[in-house]
This record gives structure tokens, C-alpha cells and sequence, in this order.
């Protein structure tokens, strides 16, 4: 549950000890020893002595963390203006590729909405690592390093917007690079994502993955009624079916809708993943319905 902020200072300061521990990788307990003894951070607290942090100050945190990772002590980074620090990490982040190190400038750029730096880090990612490793190691673990912080609202609509469309865009972009030719097709797959269900990013990299493994798709998109889908499967026949449910359908309708996707599309493999999917203590296997831990198992799906 959010503390309310009591006046103008906390209402700026929008972030908890927990969210920056789950963005920095910093123990919370840490974070207050590094507060104490080197004066690191001076949060706002709430009437009920709480902490709240805000932009400025999770970048900063975010940047200490990452030095620090990278062995430079504490004691020594305390002492040093923002502006040294912020030239070490722009030298690091851009000489080592490591993933922690990638996702970090990730975070930052999100954190300022600077597209500038977002891209960059996104561009000089795909030409070292390869767009799939980018996506796969640096993207996808980004999102998921964020999503805590979409659940609590930490994270406000601009941020998650400006995440969304730079990461999508990057992602078309490389779909449309694919050439395909009718007579190479191994297969056919259909994509979509179910009613109220708007996150497809993961979706869109399916579309990628399997078009450059010579599939068929048709891809149906987001917010999909499931007798659209139907009605698009007895037309197409595919022979495999992905979706991906991250807030949709609720846990008390899951069980039915898979159901209905699974006797309706009994000649299909469905492919499903999400949180909705892999957290959900309802669900019983079914015959043709495979569950993907995470969306990098896409190619184990296709055992490739």
C-alpha cells in the first residue's frame, strides 16, 4: 500500500526503498547503511517517517550501484561530484556490454525520458550483441526489473508509454527487415492477445522470431474478443497459436477461457506465457496447451 505524501517536498518523491532496490539491485538495508555513514541520499519522509525518493535521486542511486559493481568503493564514490560519476558511467556503459550494465542505462534513460540516451543504449546494444541477445538479455530483463514498479505506480503513464513505443518501434522495424517467400513457409502460426490485454510487446518479438524461421503469421494483435480468434483460425489454420497473458483473463476466468481454447482448437499447439499464466493456481494441463516460462523459450517452443 502507498503512504500518501503529507506536502509539496514528498509529493515530487514518488519512489520507496523497495522500488529502488529491485531497480539497483541494492539490498534496502544497504541503502540505509550508505545513507547513514556516507550521506548518499537524504530522502523526504512521510508524517509516519517513511521513505520517498525521487527521479534525481534514483538515477544517482543507479549510477553509485553500478560503479560500485564494478569495483569502486563507496567511501571513494561518496566523495565525488554527480558529474564525475555520470562521465565514469557514460565511459562504462559504453565500453562494457555486460547486461546489468545495459539494463542499468536503460533504467536511467527511462527515469528522465531521454530518448536520446534510450536509443543509443538500444543501438549500440543490437550492433555489439545482435538484436535477439538485446532483446532477449537486456530488454525483456528490463521490463521485468520494472514491472514491480508498474504494479505499485511508481512508474507513471509517460514512462511507461515512452518505454513502450521506443522498444516497439526498434522491434517492427527488424519485422520488416525479414524477407519471406511463400514457397519457403515451414508452418503456420497465429498470434494475439486476449480482451483488455495490451502489453504486447513479447508478442511482437514472436512475430519477429518466428518469421525469421520461415513461419506464416498472422498476427492479430492486442485486445482480441477470443471468438475473433476463432473465427480467424478456422480461415487460416494455423498450426500453432501464441498468446500471452500479463493482465488478462483474471484469475477467476482463467481456467475458462483456456478451456474454450483448447477444445475449440484442438488440432492447434497453443503456446501461452505471461503472469496471468505462470502464476495462476487454477490452471490444470491440457493436451495441446504449452506454457513458456518467459518469452526467451520461444525457441525451445520451435526447437531451434
Amino acid at each position: 500500500m502507498k503512504t500518501t505524501p503529507t506536502n509539496n517536498s514528498t509529493a515530487s518523491s514518488k519512489y520507496l526503498i523497495r522500488d529502488f532496490e529491485a531497480l539497483s539491485g541494492i539490498k534496502a538495508h544497504t541503502i540505509r547503511i550508505w545513507e547513514q555513514r556516507y550521506g548518499i541520499l537524504k530522502p523526504k519522509r512521510t508524517e509516519t517517517n517513511i521513505r520517498r525518493y525521487n527521479d534525481e535521486e534514483l538515477k544517482y542511486l543507479l549510477n553509485i550501484s553500478l560503479l560500485n559493481k564494478n569495483g569502486f568503493k563507496i567511501s571513494k564514490l561518496a566523495g565525488m561530484a554527480k558529474v564525475e560519476i555520470e562521465n565514469k558511467v557514460n565511459s562504462l556503459t559504453a565500453s562494457d556490454f555486460a547486461y546489468p550494465t545495459q539494463i542499468n542505462a536503460l533504467i536511467a534513460a527511462m527515469v528522465h525520458l531521454n530518448e536520446f540516451d534510450f536509443e543509443k543504449v538500444l543501438n549500440v546494444n543490437i550492433a555489439q550483441l545482435g538484436f535477439e541477445d538485446t532483446i532477449e538479455n537486456i530488454v525483456f530483463p528490463f521490463l521485468q526489473q520494472i514491472g514491480v514498479m508498474w504494479q505499485t505506480g511508481s512508474i507513471n503513464p509517460a514512462q511507461e508509454h515512452f518505454i513502450t513505443n521506443l522498444t516497439r518501434q526498434k522491434i517492427i522495424v527488424h519485422i520488416d527487415k525479414i524477407k519471406q517467400a511463400p514457397t519457403e513457409f515451414v508452418g503456420k502460426a497465429l498470434l494475439f492477445l486476449p480482451e483488455d490485454e495490451f502489453h504486447e510487446l513479447s508478442l511482437l518479438y514472436f512475430d519477429y522470431f518466428l518469421k525469421k524461421h520461415k513461419y506464416h503469421v498472422m498476427y492479430l494483435g492486442q485486445n482480441v474478443p477470443l471468438k475473433d480468434v476463432f473465427i480467424a483460425a478456422d480461415l487460416f489454420k494455423p498450426q500453432l497459436v501464441f498468446s500471452i497473458f500479463t493482465q488478462r483473463p483474471l484469475d477467476k476466468n482463467i481456467l475458462d477461457y483456456i478451456t474454450r481454447l483448447s477444445q475449440t482448437l484442438n488440432l492447434q499447439t497453443i503456446f501461452l506465457t505471461g503472469f496471468r499464466v505462470l502464476h495462476s493456481k487454477k490452471l490444470r494441463p491440457f493436451k495441446n496447451v504449452k506454457i513458456l516460462n518467459n518469452s526467451n523459450e520461444i525457441k525451445l517452443a520451435l526447437a531451434v
